[in-house]
């Protein structure tokens, strides 16, 4: 009996982060069209992320209420609990980097309705929005396979969008002052620009939840250096 109830458990894990992995699939891809919309200020793309918007928040609260459950029925202990705690936390990044592409596709939107998309700088974004989605894609993998190496070079990588962001908002200051007309349409294209590196930020979160997993430390706010000794 007591296997029977441990094997059924493990499929209910097991399930959960399939789950998990079933929302960060779509909104690895929502992050993609959103990407795409801004490259071509399509307006038709922009609609389709906002309506995935929907179907990404119905998704986590599926998983929310699946987490509860199992909580609530195998009271599970040590890296069990671990793993469902983080699945809740990993779960609710994602649904927010889901919220920061329909920001993205909302923006691109009010940038067309303005008619300024012909004079923005908006190719400058594409190595940032590439750098946050592979990582976005790299903290599912590792999530996956709760890979620590994997986790901690995600953890390194974030760096580069943030030194991303801050060149283009360089950029973005210089732009606005050699032609002040574009003042109004450079923010909006600044929102979209700290919307990517949010998403950065939620990849990289998942990445100290999974480390949280395997080794049982909480590395958040904690220095890089202090996080590679940890997990040695």
């Amino acid at each position: 009996m007591d296997k029977h109830i441990s094997s059924q458990f493990d499929a209910e894990l097991a399930g959960i982060s399939s789950r998990v992995l079933e929302l960060g699939g779509m909104v690895e891809s929502q992050i993609r069209h959103a990407v795409y919309a801004l490259s071509q200020f399509s307006v038709e793309v922009a609609d389709q992320v906002i309506t995935t918007e929907r179907q990404v928040n119905a998704l986590e609260v599926e998983i929310d209420r699946e987490l509860s459950s199992v909580i609530a029925r195998r009271q599970p202990t040590a890296r069990d609990l671990r793993l469902l705690m983080a699945a809740s936390k990993i779960t609710g990044n994602l649904e927010r980097a889901g919220d920061e592409s329909e920001r993205i596709a909302r923006m691109v939107k009010l940038i067309v309705e303005q008619g300024s998309n012909r004079t923005l700088p908006a190719s400058e974004l594409r190595i940032a929005s590439d750098l946050a989605s592979g990582l976005l894609r790299k903290a599912l993998d590792a999530f996956a396979r709760l890979d620590v190496t994997a986790a901690l070079s995600i953890l390194k990588e974030d760096d580069l969008i943030d030194a991303e962001f801050d060149g283009f908002l360089r950029k973005l200051v210089t732009y606005m002052m050699e032609d002040p007309r574009t003042i109004s349409a450079s923010l909006d294209l600044l929102f979209v620009a700290k919307a990517i590196e949010r998403i950065g930020d939620h990849a990289k979160n998942i990445a100290e939840f999974i480390i949280y997993v395997v080794k049982g430390a909480d590395v958040r706010h904690t220095a890089l250096s202090d996080i590679e000794s940890a997990v040695q």
